[in-house]
């Protein structure tokens, strides 16, 4: 394979995320054509190529690397499906399979092998194919390897529930099919689909099959793969009498048999009896979806299992890259806490893989803690936004950026914000795989004002401040607060967030609300924050889940009856609909919505109160902010409010507004009824603005929230000098002392 816009020279992906100082990181790298590579650790202050404003700023840190290492290409695997390893089977008496399916895309011009009996590694055996919109046996490793496929004529339909009966005789290969009307759960679904029947000689006798593959072709991986949903696979092995029994009366003899509904979090599926092959789940179907015993009485799953004994496979489904190693790194003891890349470098190409070093449990710490949103950019983790070609990709070559897309590059898979080949949204995601729009360098809109980041790059700005200012920091992940809880953040006097904190946990929602009720100080730097639910299971760390639930800005819907997550059984969508808004979390919560461009704040007579007035000293005038090199404004794309019958703190004070968007800029679904009726009560400073809030609370503790995702954008101006940045520094000095003296007086 040759490098090219669709396929990088080098590239890869690190697991875990993050590791404090005495702890292995594992690198995943591929090189086109086997290139040997150098490495080289970095340290990643500022991630934003646009000449106008401070530049890349990556360190190099000496560690004891090899001179160079051994290349290696290695291949991606779409495609989810479902393996058994069969008991050893007799040869000669037959086969039959029969299982439930629901085609989700018909249309389509590669073949999808709907279920495979098969060997090892599919060089030999059948499967059944659908291509062309028709039902085919392919015949696997004949004529020197090469496979050929019978047509049946047989035409399945398209979203619609239809059993299958596929039967096989092993000694002259005559295979019979049928395709047969499933009666489903819920009315309306159309009438009765006619039984279709027809039968094929494969020319030889069929060898006993190893496996049974579900959804693709088993290749040692998946391939061919199926879109669409499956359900009740039964295997039965039966003589080769016609009549489906042998003379002597024995019946067919049950081979295996499946739960789907069983174990639903679970990427092993048991067989209805112990003696019977397990399923192994590859790329992570999807599970908790409504099968064709669905009646619609029962939202939840759990407490109707039988309604959602289904399995459902995409073509495109990528959970795991599963890699080899190519580079291990341990962290020397009293490397520093903060954000860094590992360099690679084939002499094709180069590319940097960030990750986190925490810090060390025994040692040292900051009192300022960032806290990397780095869910919130695996749920985006190479959204295609369908914007690359034209203004986009001429400014990535002129400024040098980061050259990869995933609206070029697909084959890493796509994000929470698109959807699968079939249009089902994509509700999983996962870290093991190469994430391009979480590099230095990434540019995500060609920003006529600015510089177009979001995400990983954007919240470099707050890291490069922090660097340029000269404080001391440490870092730690979004998935260390899930697994460590409020003992993560205890240890800390202030916790910053990034420009867009949005998927969270339940565990790292409460701890958030925790560690600020007990006195900690939290300053919320962005907007559209803590406003997903998701699930992170402990037994795939590196998935994460969202169902988009029930309202809320979606770039999809999740299908009515399918809002409980697989992975942990939980409610999915918003926060605000599980019953922690974002005003609790963070003081404020989305409510507006608009392009990517940004105007400046302007101050509240609030603001000038003597418990919040040391917010704006050394500010003058009463605007800020109306520069930035997000959107050219600190308060822009999306915008946060203060409503306290959501949540927002009652010491919480709002001291400046945005005013002025422009025409792009909505009002969010969630805060309204209908267009003339809003969702909650009249608030203060309402309408298409941003809110920023501060408040101390009497007990301890503050909050500090910004009210906008452009706001860290506007730091850099005019070399760290300007209103934005004083007021940052205000806040963040005022809450260290006041941190400082809790401490002193101890606890009440």
């Amino acid at each position: 394979m040759t490098a090219s816009s669709a396929n990088p020279p080098i590239v890869g992906y690190v697991t875990p995320l993050s590791a404090r100082p005495g702890q292995r990181l594992s690198f995943r790298i591929s090189s086109i054509g086997n290139r040997p590579f150098t490495a080289r650790v970095l340290r990643i202050h500022c991630a934003d190529p646009n000449p106008q404003g401070p530049g890349m700023k990556l360190e190099p840190v000496a560690l004891p690397l090899q001179a160079r290492y051994a290349g290696l290409e290695q291949q991606v695997h779409p495609g989810s499906c479902a393996l058994a390893v069969l008991p050893a089977l007799p040869a000669g008496p037959g086969l039959v399979l029969r299982l439930r399916c629901k085609p989700t895309l018909l249309r389509d011009d590669v073949p999808q092998v709907l279920a495979s009996l098969q060997d090892e590694y599919g060089a030999g055996g059948l499967a059944l194919v659908l291509n062309q919109q028709e039902l085919h046996v392919r015949v696997l490793g004949t004529a020197g390897g090469v496979a050929r496929d019978l047509p049946t004529g047989l035409r399945p339909l398209q979203d619609r529930w239809q059993a299958v009966q596929w039967r096989v005789d092993g000694q002259t290969g005559h295979v019979q099919l049928s395709l047969g009307h499933v009666a489903v759960g819920t009315p309306g679904t159309g009438p009765a689909i006619a039984t279709q029947a027809a039968q094929v000689m494969t020319g030889a006798p069929l060898p006993p099959p190893t496996r049974l593959c579900l959804g693709a072709l088993w290749q040692g991986h998946p391939a061919s793969g199926f879109n669409g949903l499956v359900e009740a696979p039964t295997l039965h092995a039966v003589p080769a009498h016609p009549s489906g029994s042998h003379p002597d009366g024995q019946p067919e003899r049950l081979v295996a048999a499946w739960d789907l509904s069983a174990d639903m979090h679970a990427q092993r599926i048991p067989a209805t009896d112990s003696a019977m092959p397990a399923l192994d789940l590859v790329n992570m179907p999807g599970r908790a979806v409504r099968g064709s015993a669905w009646t619609g009485r029962n939202q939840d799953w759990k407490q109707a299992p039988a309604e959602y004994a289904a399995l459902y496979f995409h073509a495109d489904a990528l959970a795991d890259c599963g890699w080899q190693e190519a580079l291990g790194l341990e962290l020397p003891a009293g490397m520093k806490s903060g954000v860094y890349g590992l360099e690679v470098d084939n002499g094709s190409g180069k590319d940097t893989i960030p990750f986190y070093v925490t810090p060390a449990p025994d040692g040292p710490r900051a009192r300022i803690l960032f806290l990397a949103p780095t869910l919130t950019y695996q749920a985006y983790a190479n959204h295609a936004r369908g914007n690359y070609a034209g203004e986009l990709e001429q400014r990535i070559r002129a400024w040098g950026a980061y050259p990869h897309n995933p609206d070029a590059v697909t084959r890493f898979g796509a994000s929470t914000y698109n959807r699968h080949k079939d249009t089902a949204g994509i509700s999983l995601s996962s870290r093991l795989r190469p994430i391009l729009t979480m590099r230095p360098g990434y540019l995500t809109f060609a920003d006529p004002r600015g510089s177009g980041l979001r995400h990983f790059p954007a919240d470099s700005h707050l890291t490069d401040w922090l660097h340029e200012k000269g404080y001391d920091y440490d870092v730690i992940t979004d998935e260390d607060l899930d697994e460590q809880g409020l003992a993560a953040l205890t240890p800390y006097d202030v916790v910053l967030t990034g420009s867009h904190p949005e998927y969270h946990t339940r565990r790292m929602i409460e701890a958030l609300i925790a560690y600020r009720e007990a006195g900690g100080y939290l300053m919320y730097l962005g907007a559209n924050g803590f406003y997903w639910k998701i699930a992170r299971p402990g037994s795939a760390p590196h998935m994460l889940e969202i169902r988009r639930a029930e309202g809320g800005i979606r770039a999809w819907a999740s299908e009515p009856g399918e809002y409980y997550h697989q992975l942990d059984g939980g409610y999915g969508g918003m926060w605000r609909r599980n019953g922690i808004p974002p005003q609790v979390t963070g003081g404020v919560g989305f409510a507006v919505q608009g392009a990517f461009e940004g105007v400046g704040y302007h101050r509240t007579p609030e603001s000038r109160e003597p418990d919040v007035a040391w917010l704006f000293q050394g500010v003058d005038g009463d605007t800020f902010g109306e520069h930035g090199l997000s959107g050219g404004g600190a308060a822009g794309f999306e915008l946060d409010q203060v409503v306290p019958e959501l949540g927002s703190p009652g010491h919480l004070k709002i001291v400046a507004i945005s005013d002025g968007h422009g025409p792009t800029f909505r009002t969010v679904p969630e805060e309204i009824l209908t267009w003339t009726i809003a969702a909650s009560l009249p608030r203060k400073y309402e309408g298409v603005r941003a809110h920023m809030a501060v408040g101390l609370a009497e007990q301890g503790g503050g909050l500090f929230a910004v009210g906008s995702i452009t706001f860290l954008g506007s730091l850099a101006h005019n070399g760290y000098d300007n209103k934005v940045s004083r007021i940052m520094e205000n806040c963040l000095t005022h809450f260290l002392a006041a941190a400082a003296r809790q401490r002193e007086r101890g606890p009440k």
